[in-house]
């Protein structure tokens, strides 16, 4: 219908007759009528009928500078608060004729508004989407106006806030061009042109886009496409939003395809090829749209609330009960760990002890009293230490002993990295203790002693008594200590995360001494170390016979059993060379190398090995997650630069594979001048990691963040081939030989996995998309259960993300792709909610124990730690948290 302007020849002064045409498509009906007055100016009365039949009549006066509703009849009380978003403020400025197209426009989106009713807002899922498209969220602008107000003071010049400031006083810091473009369409809304604004307006700015009503925020949301207020949006300004949207979520893949996603959204929007879509059209496909909700329905609402009731925190008045309560969690969580530690420091205790008692009743305690006796029990501890240290990384006997024994159910293997730390403080404090000793009050009380002391001292130190320091420092005790003791300083520093990770701000010169190398080869110095702690040990200057001198045979055992660790990695790594099969590059810097699987080389899912390049070092070896399933014919790991090493490794493939894409060297001849230049590899393993355990559990909750979903994918990939296996028995294609009574071979016991990848890039989905994929394609009964989370997006309600949520159920109804993943696979936005996946998990599994397998930083370790605790405690559900060393 049109909607006419147009003025009576017979109420006009002037008899002339103007008319203003604005063309709009909507089911009400009824001509504008204007009547002009001496007093310059005019009264406008418009007729609207909707789909009832029911007329609708509004009166409006029109001054120079001014509008005012005059009357309204018919209609009900959103029409009245309609027509009274059509009064303008006095404005000596204003034209009459630019008064009379915003009247005309804002009629006309009256009309629109009327039309909304139509859609059914009583839906679930519109319900949620009501809550949605917020300008202002928990992440923006949350502390209230009393906050923008401070920041207004401080970025104002001259009173006004300019438009490149509008962001960062709202809060919106993160999304300036999309501020840009929510300043322009609030200043549109009120005719302002400046690109500054005062306090006043800023305020009728911040009302509006913190107004509570979803009609409120989705006018602003149109305005912000609709540039020129026409009531309707085209496929260019489409494009613009799509762009901007992208650009504010950091989603370059969108960028890249605006063209064809517009397309998309018109071709949905406006069937009838119009041209152009209008706000009725945008706010049905906000509320009918799928919901995105990281909120996971369970099958059970009242199990659901349940949950809920028992989850609140109980509060316990009686502080005695609540620490013997917490307590007794803290024994059920860690009793491996408590029993380890306890044997650990009880044995250090009691060496410590027996060697302070066997020197207070030796003679040298008259004259040098508590401080040899001190020294001597912390250098038993040190040879302890020493020797135990060398065990939690003889990382073959650790794979074994969890792999084919029952230790792992009382010895908690997963921590034998923390151990060898936990250990190495020990240490430290027996140097201290050691070193201390000797130095400070001992020593000083031997060069102080009289004559007749030093009597009994001479079997030990010679009949001349020493005159310095320097004569215990030039003896071999004394250097081989000093030197000890700096090289262990040295490790020790390096090893902190610190300067292992690079984390301090250091000189360029300093920093080149710092990073994996440094650590790596700072910590090959206990060779040195070891060799002179033998020495220190038996130059000795108060035992004198050999079977005194211990040192030796606390360590026999341990060097001779890492020795023939080191021999066997060198050994079978050398035998180990693999044969680049394929190689990528993918966005986020990783490196996907794909290899041929040495023969008779056996893994487990979790597992990962070590690999070494001559090409970048021939000493050093890396770790990594294996990322194929022991069923694939090949072995591939997927590696991320993030140092020294790894870049190197990065920057020799990317010169072999110059398009940075897949090759086949098998498939291809043409590559076989560059595969000749391929740097060969040698590995070495496979090694037990906490990921492994999974088998031993019926439900699997997997999480990883980045590149920590690498062992993850392996164990995804592990029970999708075993969904393909069964799924071929059953077809006939292969026979059950594993089914049968005699075979030795455990059955798989994964009946259900969660999988949960959480990651800040959306090229990081292009890592695993194929096993997304195939996960989609085979997996029918579903049994895996695939969670994509891009945190670059803004959380589900924000404006900012809201055209990404519109263009993502369109497409992937349309396609059954992905926009963000460009798998089967739907991404949901910003980081989950872990106690609600917690909970959905809990209900889906009452009476069940699920294994929780996290890999990623360790930021997350103790949410997911508590979690799992917290439900173990209060549902029927057991959950196990395990934590891979990342």
């Amino acid at each position: 219908m049109d909607i006419q302007d147009y003025k009576d020849d017979s109420l006009s002064e002037t008899g002339s007759t103007t008319s203003s045409r604005v063309g709009y498509s909507g089911p009400l009906s009824g001509p504008l009528v204007t009547t002009t007055n001496k007093k310059n100016s005019s009264r406008k009365s418009a007729r609207f009928k909707d789909q009832d039949e029911c007329y609708v009549e509004i009166t409006l006066d029109v001054r120079d500078d001014s509008v005012s509703v005059q009357n309204i009849r018919g209609g009900d009380s959103e029409t009245a608060f309609l027509a009274s978003r059509l009064e303008r403020k006095p404005s000596s400025s204003s034209a009459l004729s630019a008064r009379l197209r915003q009247v005309s426009q804002e009629l006309k989106r009256m009309a629109s508004s009327k039309r909304f009713d139509k859609v059914d807002r009583t839906k679930s899922g519109a319900a949620r989407a009501l809550k949605g498209l917020k300008f202002i969220t928990k992440n923006v602008g949350t502390e209230g106006w009393g906050e923008v107000e401070k920041r207004f003071d401080e970025l104002a010049v001259d009173g006004m806030l300019p438009k490149s400031s509008f962001g960062q006083c709202i809060g919106m810091n993160e999304s300036k061009d999309f501020a840009s473009e929510l300043f322009d369409a609030l200043a549109r809304r009120r005719g302002l042109t400046s690109s500054s604004i005062t306090k006043s307006e800023l305020r009728g700015f911040w009302e509006q886009i913190t107004d509570q009503s979803f009609d409120a925020r989705l006018e602003t949301f149109f305005d912000m496409v609709d540039k020129n207020l026409d009531g309707r949006i085209t496929e260019e300004e489409v494009k613009e939003i799509i762009a901007l949207s992208a650009s504010a979520n950091k989603l370059s893949k969108i960028q890249e395809r605006v063209e064809e996603y517009a397309a998309l959204i018109m071709e949905e929007l406006d069937p009838h090829n119009l041209g152009y879509i209008e706000l009725y059209n945008l706010e049905m496909l906000l509320l009918q749209a799928p919901s995105q909700s990281a909120n996971l329905l369970t099958d059970s609402r009242v199990l659901s609330q349940m949950l809920s009731q028992r989850l609140v925190p109980t509060k316990d008045r009686n502080p005695i009960k609540k620490c013997c309560r917490g307590l007794s969690y803290f024994v059920q969580d860690n009793w491996k760990r408590i029993w380890v530690m306890l044997l650990w420091l009880s044995i250090c205790a009691g060496l410590f002890t027996w060697k302070f008692i066997q020197y207070k009743h030796r003679a040298v305690f008259h004259v040098m009293g508590y401080c040899v006796t001190t020294a001597k029990g912390a250098a038993e501890t040190l040879k302890f230490n020493m020797a135990l240290i060398l065990l939690p990384v003889c990382r073959n006997t650790i794979t074994w002993l969890r792999s084919r024994t029952k230790l792992g159910r009382v010895v908690p293997f997963d921590d034998n990295i923390n151990f060898h730390k936990v250990i190495a403080v020990g240490i430290a404090i027996g140097v201290g203790l050691h070193a201390g000793a000797h130095l400070t009050c001992d020593f000083p009380r031997l060069l102080h002693a009289t004559d007749e002391e030093y009597e009994p001292m001479k079997p030990f130190f010679g009949d001349d008594r020493p005159d310095d320091y320097w004569w215990f420092v030039k003896g071999t005790e004394g250097w081989t200590g000093v030197v000890m003791v700096v090289l262990m300083a040295i490790s020790y520093t390096l090893a902190q995360p610190w300067f292992r990770r690079n984390r301090l701000n250091l000189p360029k010169i300093l920093k080149k001494l710092t990073g994996f190398n440094a650590f790596w080869y700072s910590h090959h110095l206990f060779v040195i170390v070891y060799v002179l702690f033998i020495i220190h040990g038996y130059f000795l200057y108060l035992s004198k016979k050999w079977y005194k001198r211990t040192t030796w045979m606390y360590l026999a055992v341990p060097v001779l059993l890492y020795a023939c660790e080191r021999l066997i990695r060198a050994f079978r790594s050398g035998y180990k060379s693999v044969r680049i099969l394929k190689v990528a590059v993918y966005p986020g810097n990783v490196l996907a190398l794909q290899m041929s699987k040495p023969q008779g080389f056996k893994y487990t899912s979790g597992q990962y090995i070590f690999v070494n390049c001559a090409a970048v070092s021939q000493f050093q070896w890396h770790p990594f997650s294996i990322t194929s399933a022991p069923g694939d014919d090949y072995l591939s790991i997927h590696i991320r630069t993030l140092g020294d090493w790894t870049s190197q490794l990065k920057s020799i493939f990317a010169k072999v594979i110059p398009h940075k894409q897949i090759q086949d060297q098998i498939a291809s001849t043409s590559y076989n001048l560059q595969i000749n230049r391929i740097p060969k590899l040698l590995i070495d393993g496979p090694y037990g990691a906490p990921a492994q355990d999974y088998k031993d559990y019926d439900v699997l909750l997997l999480v990883g963040l980045g590149i920590g979903a690498t062992p993850l994918i392996s164990i995804i990939k592990d029970v999708l081939n075993n969904i393909k296996q069964q799924k071929e028995i059953e077809e006939g294609i292969t026979e059950d030989g594993g089914a049968t009574k005699n075979s030795k071979k455990k059955p798989f016991a994964t009946k259900r996995a969660y999988f949960y990848w959480v990651t800040r890039e959306q090229g990081s989905f292009e890592w695993f998309r194929g096993v997304m994929n195939e996960v989609a394609e085979y997996d029918q009964d579903g049994v895996i259960e695939l969670h994509n989370y891009c945190t670059s997006v803004y959380e589900e309600g924000d404006a900012r993300s809201a055209l990404i949520t519109m263009l993502q159920s369109i497409h992937h109804a349309k396609n059954g792709l992905d926009i963000v993943s460009g798998t089967r696979v739907k991404t949901h936005f910003a980081r989950p909610n872990w106690r609600t996946v917690f909970k959905h998990v809990a209900v889906k599994h009452t009476d069940e124990r699920v294994g929780v397998f996290y890999c990623g930083a360790p930021g997350l370790t103790g949410e997911l730690r508590r979690l799992s605790q917290d439900f173990s405690r209060k549902t029927t559900t057991k959950f196990d948290f395990h934590k891979e060393n990342f």
